[in-house]
């Protein structure tokens, strides 16, 4: 059975960027992650595979375009996509 590691989002490893497409779950609420200890996906910035727990300050010397998953969007309970709040206000 693989051992499963649990990653608070904001650590910069490839599991917790938004640029990186392996196997992982994601828990909104509590915002972490959890991977197998050995997978490995594909960075699709780099278009080259990359282990989930590999520290992008270990890129190789090239720069790392890390994001977070931070959803741009907010997302209710069910998965839907919820409209952004209307702003209110003159904006000046």
């Amino acid at each position: 059975m693989q051992r499963k590691l649990i990653l608070p989002a904001e650590v910069k490893t490839c599991a917790t960027c938004s640029y990186w497409d392996g196997e992982r779950k994601v828990d909104a609420e509590l915002q972490v992650v959890v991977v197998d200890e050995s997978v490995t996906g594909e960075c699709l910035v780099r278009e080259s595979p990359c282990p989930g727990t590999q520290d992008v300050r270990d890129a190789n010397g090239e720069e790392c375009f890390w994001e977070t998953l931070a959803p741009d969007e907010p997302v209710a309970e069910d998965g839907e996509i919820q409209p952004a709040p209307l702003r209110t206000g003159t904006g000046s």
